[in-house]
């Protein structure tokens, strides 16, 4: 019984000795992701490992589903990753899922949706306005092949860009995080079909081209605890979470992370910059109802 496994550590909690990472521990199943686990982040996630068993052992349930979510560079991989270790050593077989693997367009594709959301609303609402005309056309061409139309700087020079720019954010905001985005049904069938003990599930893989699409087909059937880690895990339409852990961190730490991952050469562009603003904004809100919340410097915020 997972309860008594549960209990069996609570009970020597305060002296559990936690194991060592390894090279090859297991970490999120994206394609091509490598975790290198950060000394700084280890006691962090002890500290959710020891929250994590008094709320299991308190609930008393069969399976959990466990999310955790943040922004990028709070730490979600490599604390998802240590979790899963940990609880695996422990005899508590947990499996850790990317939330990465279900936006529905590749990265490069999703960038360019972005971007035509921002500038389709953001002429929209030039016209709205009244203040669309030839000559704003020939400038916004400009701008677009300069890729500043999204710069609040570019609209000292061009009052009525600053109108152009809050249409296009707003469109944005409807977008990002949202079901136009992100595969929310997928990930609740994969919830819901581990929660009622499917012994087998069906788990999609997406790389960066179009053509790395894949599924494949694991086995639950020995396990206790899956770990959802994805910026979007604490969004109100994912179903079916038992616990959700907020990583706490700015949109600061964010963009310094992707700069440092380089894996977007326009990662200090003013668009970049406002999606990491919107995408916080949802983030500071969907914190509201997370269970636990770990700061940056490792202080538990709640409960």
């Amino acid at each position: 019984m997972l309860n008594e496994r549960l209990k069996t550590i609570l009970d020597s909690l305060d002296s559990w000795e936690f194991p060592a990472p390894v090279e090859d521990m297991p970490h999120g199943d994206m394609p091509g992701d490598k975790v290198l686990i950060s000394d700084a982040l280890i006691p962090h996630a002890q500290t959710l490992f020891r929250l994590l068993v008094k709320e299991m052992y308190e609930t008393d349930d069969e399976k959990y589903v466990i999310a955790i979510f943040g922004g990028s560079g709070s730490g979600k991989s490599v604390t998802t990753a240590l979790l899963t270790y940990y609880f695996n050593e422990a005899g508590i077989r947990t499996y850790a899922l990317s939330g990465d693997n279900y936006p529905r367009r590749i990265p490069e594709y999703n960038d360019a949706e972005r971007i035509s959301i921002f500038r389709s609303e953001g002429l929209k609402g030039l016209v709205k306005e009244n203040l669309y005309s030839k000559d704003v056309q020939n400038i916004l061409s400009d701008l677009w092949k300069k890729e500043t139309d999204s710069d609040p700087k570019e609209a000292e020079a061009y009052p009525w860009l600053a109108v152009y720019q809050k249409y296009g954010r707003e469109g944005l905001r409807g977008y990002l995080g949202e079901d136009k985005e992100q595969d929310y049904e997928q990930i609740n069938e994969i919830l819901r079909s581990f929660k009622q003990g499917d012994e087998k599930i069906w788990l999609k893989r997406m790389g960066r081209t179009e053509d790395a699409r894949w599924y494949d087909e694991v086995d639950f059937s020995d396990t206790d605890v899956l770990l959802l880690e994805w910026t979007h895990s604490g969004a109100e339409q994912v179903e079916n979470v038992d616990i959700s852990i907020c990583l706490r961190s700015t949109p600061e730490e964010t963009k310094a992370y992707r700069l440092f991952r380089a894996r977007d050469g326009k990662a200090d562009s003013a668009f970049v910059t406002m999606v990491l603003e919107i995408e916080q904004e949802k983030l500071d809100r969907r914190m509201e109802s997370a269970d636990i919340i770990l700061a940056k410097d490792g202080k538990v915020l709640r409960p």
